[in-house]
């Protein structure tokens, strides 16, 4: 079967008995059309099938109505949530997405990404990837000379670029000041890899709470994990070794936590009565933890909306000739206390 030929913009002009740059000015609904002559246009559009093409009309408004988005680790709960909340908002303020995934977010070679992101034609760009280690060098080497708008996700704040992330510290020190008043005494930490900058964030809230309620925080209380469950399962059982006298845990992620949960079992501590615990996102299976778990409520589809609609105002300054000025957006989290941390309320038999 032979391919139908697209219909172009002079087939249309042709067939109307009309200049191209009429049947342009119909196209984007200007006033300057004669209501029998937008009829006829319109009605030669629908016969032909017209479509018209996306690229041409961006190289001539000068905007592609396009959002570029770099993300990673879609696999994980987090970022697919903020990868909804990106799609949505972009839709609904009618843009398209050129999504492009990063396989190792410490990466910081993305000089060549970037440019094909800039090729594309995108009005902007969601940089969607967390900060670790030094992957944010691209920032100072080029981030400022970039032609289109950049907002930034879960990251430090930076003077010249639009930020937008949760505020992990504070939802550090909501978890840790939790247990403190839930009466726990030592109340250690099972973090996520401290060269991301979320999980070196949530430390600080837990020393943060602890120093406020004067109670000592040595690096013995803390075991570093990588947000796995597996390493949940460790730091439990370094901590056991470190600190034996510990009675509480603020765990970096909930994933983490289902694995300190299954190391407490093996090693026979009762959730909450002998190890209380919070824990980090609120992923929809927390819930049914057992028991179930206390954690710290991150409303990542608003995340991505948020820098979706930060983005949407940077363009629409941009557009209009205008100095944007980019800010820090934090979202602030939520605890959601159950079971694993009361120990009024018991644990699993």
């Amino acid at each position: 079967m032979v391919p139908r030929r697209r219909v172009t913009i002079k087939q249309v002009a042709r067939e109307a008995g009309i200049s191209t740059q009429t049947v342009s000015r119909v196209l984007n609904n200007r006033p300057d059309v004669a209501a029998e002559t937008r009829q006829r246009v319109q009605g030669v559009i629908a016969r032909l099938g017209y479509q018209p093409s996306r690229i041409a009309r961006s190289l001539i408004q000068g905007h592609s109505s396009t959002l570029g988005v770099v993300g990673t680790g879609l696999d994980y709960f987090g970022p697919s949530r903020t990868l909804v909340g990106i799609v949505d908002r972009a839709t609904d303020l009618g843009y398209t997405l050129c999504l492009n995934l990063v396989r190792r977010p410490e990466a910081n070679d993305v000089g060549q990404l970037l440019q094909d992101m800039v090729a594309q034609h995108v009005d902007g760009i969601v940089w969607a990837v967390p900060e670790v280690g030094s992957n944010r060098e691209w920032i100072r080497e080029r981030g400022f000379q970039l032609p289109v708008p950049v907002v930034l996700l879960s990251t430090e704040p930076h003077a010249n670029l639009s930020t937008v992330c949760v505020d992990n510290r504070a939802g550090g020190r909501m978890a840790t000041q939790h247990l403190i008043e839930q009466g726990y005494r030592q109340i250690g930490l099972v973090s996520g890899p401290l060269s991301w900058w979320e999980a070196r964030q949530r430390l600080q809230g837990w020393l943060d709470a602890l120093e406020q309620a004067g109670r000592p925080a040595g690096s013995r209380l803390v075991a570093e994990g990588d947000w796995s469950s597996a390493s949940g399962e460790q730091g439990l059982l370094r901590l056991r070794e470190q600190a034996p006298a510990f009675d509480a845990l603020f765990v970096g992620n909930d994933q983490m936590a289902l694995g300190v949960l299954r190391a407490a079992r093996q090693i026979g501590l009762r959730v909450p009565e002998d190890l209380a615990i919070v824990s980090f996102d609120d992923i929809p299976e927390a819930a049914y933890f057992c028991p179930p778990l206390s954690t710290v409520r991150q409303e990542m589809v608003e995340l991505g909306s948020s820098a979706v609609s930060e983005l949407d105002r940077l363009i629409s300054l941009a557009q209009q000739g205008e100095l944007a000025e980019p800010r820090a957006l934090f979202l602030q989290p939520r605890l959601i206390v159950r079971q694993s941390s009361v120990v009024a309320k018991g644990g699993c038999p």
